[in-house]
């Protein structure tokens, strides 16, 4: 694979990595998942990189991002800020978007930014249109965010009230593995609780959302899963009922391989809408 490395770094002290990969006339610029890294987007550029030049972001707690201060939240304005510098280096114009799950928040927030450069959208599973419980929870003043802090160091009061809640069905499945698997290590707790904090002003309304995809004449792809607990067509309903037009495609998986189903979908024959 024929790629280079950039780090934009930012006055703040802030340093956001990115990697360019792929040939293709067309623009990319991809969002990954939490827990993830700008290499969630390699089975895209193996699929599609004669048609894009794709961009893969490191987002901040991940990869070789770096957030410059716990106690400072990323708001819409630095973002777009970043975003100029990153348009300004490259020399982009137009462009499409890509956003998997946690990445479908920058997604939107770089749509809201610049609505006019923007040739077309890529959701899939998408966080951002609908705000969970956890979330919710963990950004919440006062008493809920010193709790969810707390399980940094002391994670057994977590795990205990999510298998409590899946035995009496308050959470599915998904919330009960990421807690397995994202939460082990003082590490990775740290980096669930600030990203949550951190990432809290990147909150969006769905009306404005829709109005801006719509005045623009925006194309939008959701690509979903048909076993996907955590992003679920009736939650991106919040959205897709408020468009003039989009294309829904279901795949036959869950949430976890969804970049790569989504990928291979892309690169196959001409897909009709849902």
């Amino acid at each position: 694979m024929d790629s280079q490395e950039f780090f934009l770094r930012h006055s703040s002290g802030a340093q956001l990595y990115y990697r360019k990969m792929g040939t293709g006339s067309k623009v990319l610029l991809a969002f990954h998942g939490f827990g993830q890294d700008h290499q969630a987007y390699f089975a895209m550029e193996e699929k599609l990189g004669d048609q894009y030049t794709l961009y893969s972001f490191d987002l901040f707690y991940h990869g070789k991002s770096f957030w410059h201060h716990n106690q400072t939240a990323l708001t819409k304005e630095f973002w777009r800020e970043l975003m100029l510098e990153f348009f300004r280096a490259h020399k982009i114009e137009r462009y499409s978007l890509a956003g998997f799950s946690m990445g479908g928040r920058f997604v939107l927030s770089t749509l809201e930014a610049f609505p006019d450069r923007v040739e077309d959208i890529v959701f899939i599973a998408p966080d951002g249109i609908k705000t969970s419980t956890w979330y919710s929870l963990a950004t919440y003043p006062g008493f809920f965010r010193n709790w969810f802090r707390s399980f940094i160091v002391k994670p057994q009061g977590f795990t205990n009230l999510v298998n409590v809640m899946h035995r009496y069905k308050v959470v599915d499945k998904g919330i009960l593995k990421f807690a397995n698997t994202q939460m082990r290590t003082v590490k990775q707790r740290r980096r669930v609780f600030y990203t949550w904090t951190v990432f809290k002003p990147l909150k969006f309304n769905m009306k404005r959302v829709a109005h801006l995809l719509n005045a623009y004449e925006i194309p939008v792809q959701m690509f979903l899963g048909k076993h996907d607990k955590i992003m679920t067509e009736e939650n991106m309903r919040r959205l897709l009922n408020r468009l003039e037009k989009y294309e829904l495609v279901i795949l036959n998986t869950g949430h976890n391989d969804l970049i790569e189903e989504t990928a291979k979908a892309m690169a196959g024959p001409a897909l009709a809408a849902t």
